[in-house]
């Protein structure tokens, strides 16, 4: 069995496409069928007088119905009167009252009777009635007169119209009247007045009522109102009472609250299901009451209901008989507060549970219509045949009426009628029309042929198969042309034909067939499924913050089915973009420039397609500094303190984080402004604290994270009385600028800090531990006083006292000066020194009396110098170190001495006037070191099998010598290494030949000298025998032969003709851009400027950090210089920048730079000796 499904509730858009469906499965319009009721007008139907009037009414059936009208429950023949027209093939009713008639006339209950040979359809009893905007009544209006604080009601009683007019005042300029929580207008349309204060004082309260459906506007007579205040009451008392009867009119007295309506403690009201429920409470008292609102034993319904009129209206929209019951009102205001209960019944006109539905029978089959209806009061339900009480209608014994059904049993075509369905209460009622019509039909299928569906993937697919045959036929589904019949839970099959598929998938298209069988016949039809892929965002708009000014940019990238074209549209808070050209729309952005605050808001995304549509949204949020604050206000002056309060300015949608208070003293500092405090951003006064004697005025900053606001307007200036001063000066000094005096200085007291006019100092010193009396002396406004004639350097209390014309400061406190210091009398005594190594030392001495530094002791200098190096007896320019030494240390460490050398030193102490006298010289030596390298080495004349050493004696010995090592080994092709050789050779010697040697043989050499501590760094150097004795003849005596030298001249003047001989040719076929190529193509050898350090880069041959193949590394002249060492001055220690343990000791220890060891060392630094290569050559 296939699977059918009712429509589900949660699918609207389902909903809506299938009721279409249904719709189209009515009768087709060329087989017999009977009246249906297709447009009326409706039941109450309020008409403009001043127009024709039209009761429509429309209905469709086969054979075309004729119509026909009732006026009153009685027959209305229009033929009778001129004034009635009925349209062509049409029911609908022109009454002419524009040609003479009268609308009066016509009011009336109408209904409308559509028939053919198969029944009879009726239409609603149609209620006529014509609008009426009545003019007010004249009446005489008094004038109000009310006392200031008392309630007021202005009547409005507007003219009863049809339908009820619109109520509103107004003033003489035509000006709505403001109102407010304590001014406002009812639900009848009167004004009321909680209290009345003097400004509602006025002679042009005007009452308006409009009357939308005439378009007309009534005016009640101006009402005067004259308030008057408590100060002129009593006036006008005392002007009109003798002395004895004056007794004074009561002030304006607070009130609690009373209900001017509704009256009362309780009300009722009955509303209908459905309609909008208003409950309304206005109360009078002062302070104005604020209303509330609540319901006895629940909760006011969500979504459903609003507050109006501030919140004297309870609005509860769609009401049902869920929400009778009791509505409680309470006005309240300080002095206490009133309220009352409104009990609420909700009643309903008659609302259909299952209206009656059309019945298409065959011959023989049953059917049943149904008519429930609910309400309250339940409704009675009364049934009609073609518009005649059922109950004198012509007998049908195929029918049997039950309640609120009819049931048909075994139909013949006679049976066809239309049957009306009357729901009633007291409240109105409910008429439906159902036919029930007998025919005989094969199937027809009434969707269009090979119709083709295109949906989304992952969509519901709904493929129509609208059919009609009697009896009803079946339906089948098959997809393809030759497929099974459809089955299974992954299809949904509508009683209407319709076949769904929930979920379809790119599998799901294809072609479909819906097949329509009945006993009569069959047919089938072919339509057509595409899925295609959903439109995607794949790149969503996001929440954007941006300052006032710069640029925003929100991206919509899609993602879309190739055969759909998408349109995007971009839209601001639900609208169109501003017709603005500084939003500019890309293909997947938008980008807007120059951003305002009104561009704050929500940006969409709309992305649509024939098929599908899809959105997304960002905010963007406008931030900047705030605006600054206004409305600064002074309150609660005092002598010390003020409370200052202001108005914060717009944030521009950026908290404030906290306000800065800032103030100018007009006294003192006029235009300058300093800084007093700052509070929370959410604070908006704040209580400051005054100095006296100052001009104030103050001015408030606002600050957010994007900056500060500019500052307010200033306050109102305060100026505070003058006082003593409240403190003294700060940072008093007493600093002897000279042996005999001492200068006392201190910081000036600021101008407000002075508390009044005539700031002055008082300063006071004595010699402290010495009992003499406080010299004190009286000084104008300046910072400075010098006492002469003091001790050298003794302490001295001193104090200084702020005053001014009002008095003196408190006490000020006593701090410790000196007087001025002279340079120390005495050395150190008692100099040691501690040789710790050959670089470092260690030196001691006593300290000296702290009377005869006459200073503060700030430490020891010591001067040291080195007279002669011991192992050559030569002196040289003396330069002395200094070391310096905090505080009252008695020792300190000597660093980067030279080995084996003659030193001198003395110790000085040091004050703050500057050095006393050096301590006698003391003299020490530093034992031997390890010397540094040779200073040279020379390779010369190679013979088969000797070389010749020679060298020089180390720069700095460190000591005396006491022999030089020589270690050296052969290097084969393939860059191995051999035996090696080591000889100890006398320090008294400076050359050396190896015999013995193998031809034609690289050596490499180490060489370093020594003393009794040790080996100092080696030098290394290569060199390379010669073949044979003719070879180095040769070697040594071609460049200087004649045909050589003839050969060379020929080359190069051959190549010097070659070069003429192409800047002719060049010149001949135009200028050469000589620039463009040599930029094109630089010389390699010539290296760019380095970028990090702007040095010039140095030529490397390929071969650089290779191992040497053939020939030396040497010069020329075999000569390794001293500055091709890899030796330096920091190597040697040279110098004082060493590094220091706390106690002024040297961290690291003298050493030179230590050559690789022999083994290790088969790579030199030497560029290709000339000679060498030239045997390579040969």
């Amino acid at each position: 069995m296939m699977k059918k499904k009712s429509i589900p509730a949660s699918k609207p858009l389902l909903i809506l496409f299938l009721c279409q469906i249904i719709s189209a499965l009515d009768v087709p319009l060329d087989l017999s069928q009977p009246p249906t009721i297709t447009h009326q007008s409706p039941k109450d139907y309020i008409v403009d007088p001043r127009e024709n009037i039209v009761i429509q009414c429309e209905a469709k059936g086969k054979p075309p119905p004729s119509f026909s009208w009732t006026r009153n429950g009685t027959h209305f023949d229009i033929d009778k009167d001129a004034q009635v027209t009925m349209k062509p093939n049409s029911g609908t009713l022109v009454i002419n009252i524009m040609n003479g008639g009268k609308a009066e006339a016509y009011e009336g209950v109408y209904q409308c009777t559509a028939r053919n040979e198969r029944g009879a359809a009726i239409s609603n009893n149609i209620v006529i009635r014509p609008s009426r905007s009545p003019l007010w009544t004249k009446e005489k209006l008094e004038p109000h007169q009310v006392r200031e604080g008392d309630s007021l009601v202005l009547h409005c009683r507007p003219p009863v119209g049809l339908p009820p007019p619109i109520i509103f005042w107004m003033d003489n300029a035509f000006q709505r009247l403001p109102q407010s929580e304590r001014v406002s207008q009812g639900l009848n349309g009167d004004l009321y007045f909680s209290n009345v204060q003097p400004e509602d004082t006025r002679e042009d309260y005007i009452c308006y009522a409009r009357f939308n459906h005439t378009q007309t506007i009534q005016q009640k007579q101006p009402i005067s109102v004259k308030v008057f205040s408590m100060d002129s009451l009593n006036d006008t008392i005392a002007a009109n009472l003798s002395d004895t009867d004056i007794y004074g009119a009561k002030p304006v007295t607070e009130r609690q609250p009373v209900l001017l309506t509704p009256t009362g403690s309780t009300s009722t009201k009955v509303e209908l299901r459905g309609n909008v429920l208003l409950l309304e409470c206005i109360a009078a008292g002062l302070p104005t009451p604020v209303i509330r609102w609540i319901k006895e034993g629940g909760e006011l319904p969500a979504n459903r209901t609003f507050f109006e009129n501030f919140k004297k209206t309870l609005k509860i929209i769609d009401v049902s008989e869920a929400d009778s019951g009791n509505y409680k009102c309470i006005a309240r205001n300080t002095l206490g507060s009133v309220h009352h209960v409104i009990s609420v019944t909700v009643k309903a006109a008659p609302y259909w549970i299952t209206a009656p539905r059309n019945l298409v029978l065959s011959p023989g089959e049953d059917g049943t219509l149904i008519c429930r209806a609910n309400g309250s009061p339940k409704p009675s339900i009364s049934w009609l045949a073609n518009g005649v009480p059922i109950a004198i209608a012509p007998e049908d014994p195929s029918r049997k009426v039950d309640g609120d059904t009819i049931i048909f049993s075994h139909v013949q075509e006679r049976s066809s009628a239309v049957y009306q369905c009357n729901a009633s209460n007291e409240y109105g009622y409910l008429l439906a029309n159902a036919f029930v019509n007998v025919l005989a039909e094969p199937p027809r299928i009434l969707t269009p042929a090979n119709k083709l569906y295109q949906v989304i993937a992952d969509s519901p697919a709904l493929l129509d198969c609208a059919y009609f045959g009697s009896p009803k036929p079946e339906i089948e589904w098959f997809k393809g042309v030759k497929g099974s019949i459809l089955r299974g839970n992954e299809y949904v099959f509508h009683d209407n034909g319709t076949l769904e598929i929930p979920v379809a998938q790119k599998d799901s298209t294809g072609t479909y067939t819906c097949v329509a069988r009945n006993e009569l016949g069959k047919i089938q039809n072919e339509v057509h499924l595409e899925i295609k892929d959903p439109t995607m965002i794949i790149k969503q708009p996001e929440y954007k913050v941006v300052q006032r000014y710069g640029q925003v940019s929100f991206e919509c990238i899609i993602k879309h089915d190739s055969t759909l074209l998408p349109t995007v549209i971009w839209l601001k808070d639900n609208g169109e973009l501003p017709d603005d050209e500084r939003f500019l729309v890309g293909k997947d952005n938008l980008t807007i420039m120059n951003v305002t605050d009104k561009d704050d808001g929500t940006y969409t995304c709309i992305v649509n397609t024939t098929l599908d549509s899809v959105s997304a949204s960002a905010v963007l949020t406008v931030v900047a500094r705030p605006n600054p604050p206004f409305d600064l206000e002074l309150t609660g002056q005092l002598e010390r303190s003020i409370e200052l309060s202001w108005i914060p300015g717009d944030e521009n949608n950026s908290p404030i984080t906290h306000f800065v208070i800032e103030y100018e003293d007009g006294l003192h500092e006029p235009g300058v402004w300093h800084y007093q405090t700052e509070v929370p951003g959410t604070q908006t006064t704040v209580q400051l604290k005054l100095s006296p004697y100052v001009n104030y005025s103050f001015r408030v900053v606002a600050v957010n994270k994007i900056g500060r606001s500019q500052p307010s307007e200033p306050s109102e200036q305060y100026l505070t009385k003058s006082a003593s001063p409240d403190e003294n000066p700060a940072n008093v000094q007493g600093i002897g600028s000279e042996p005999d005096n001492l200068v006392i200085t201190w910081e000036s007291l600021k101008g407000f800090q002075s508390n009044g006019p005539g700031l002055q100092y008082k300063v006071s010193w004595r010699q402290k531990d010495v009992d003499d009396e406080w010299t004190s002396v009286i000084v104008a406004n300046v910072s400075k006083y010098i006492v002469s004639g003091t001790p050298t350097f003794v302490p001295y209390e001193i104090k200084v006292q702020a005053l001014n014309d009002l008095g003196y400061a408190p006490e000020p406190s006593e701090v410790i000066g000196h007087s001025g210091e002279d340079l120390p009398m005495v050395a150190p005594g008692n100099v040691q020194v501690h040789v710790i190594n050959s670089t470092l030392a260690k030196v001691h001495w006593d300290p000296v009396p702290l009377k005869t530094v006459r200073g503060h002791l700030q430490g020891y200098k010591v001067y040291y110098w080195k007279v002669q190096s011991l192992s050559r007896r030569s002196r040289r320019h003396v330069e002395k170190k200094i070391l310096t030494f905090r505080g009252n240390k008695t020792f300190g460490m000597l660093p980067g001495l030279e080995p084996y050398s003659s030193y001198k030193l003395n110790v000085r102490v040091v004050n703050g006037k500057g050095e006393g006298p050096a301590s006698p010289d003391k003299v020490f030596k530093t034992p031997e070191g390890v010397p540094s390298s040779p200073s040279y080495l020379k390779i010369t004349n190679p013979t088969l099998d000797s070389l010749t050493l020679e060298w020089g004696s180390p720069t700095h010995p460190n000591g005396v010598l006491t022999s030089y090592i020589l270690k050296f080994q052969p290097i084969n092709n393939t860059h191995e290494l051999g035996p090696l050789v080591e000889i100890r050779i006398p320090a008294n010697e400076s050359s050396l030949i190896l015999k013995n040697l193998n031809y034609s043989t690289r050596y490499k050499f180490y060489f370093n000298a020594q003393t009794s501590v040790g080996s100092g760094s080696q030098i290394t150097e290569e060199a390379v025998t010669i073949m044979d004795e003719a070879m180095a003849s040769r070697q040594v005596d071609i460049a200087t032969q004649g045909w050589f030298i003839g050969l060379m001249c020929a080359v190069a003047l051959l190549i010097l003709i070659l070069l003429i001989v192409c800047f002719i040719r060049r010149n001949k076929g135009g200028k050469y851009p000589v620039k463009e190529k040599e930029d094109a193509h630089a010389d390699p050898e010539i290296q760019p400027m380095k970028e990090d350090d702007g040095t010039f880069g140095e030529y490397s041959d390929a071969e650089d950090h290779k191992p040497l193949k053939k020939g030396s590394r040497t010069p020329s002249d075999r000569t390794v210089k001293k500055e091709d060492s890899d030796d330096s001055l920091v190597d040697y220690g040279e110098g004082v920048n060493g590094q220091f343990n706390e106690d002024g000791s040297f961290i690291g220890q003298y050493s030179g730079k230590k050559e690789k060891e022999p083994a290790e060392g088969n790579e030199s630094s030497e560029a290709p000796s000339p000679v060498n290569a030239m045997n390579s050559f040969v």
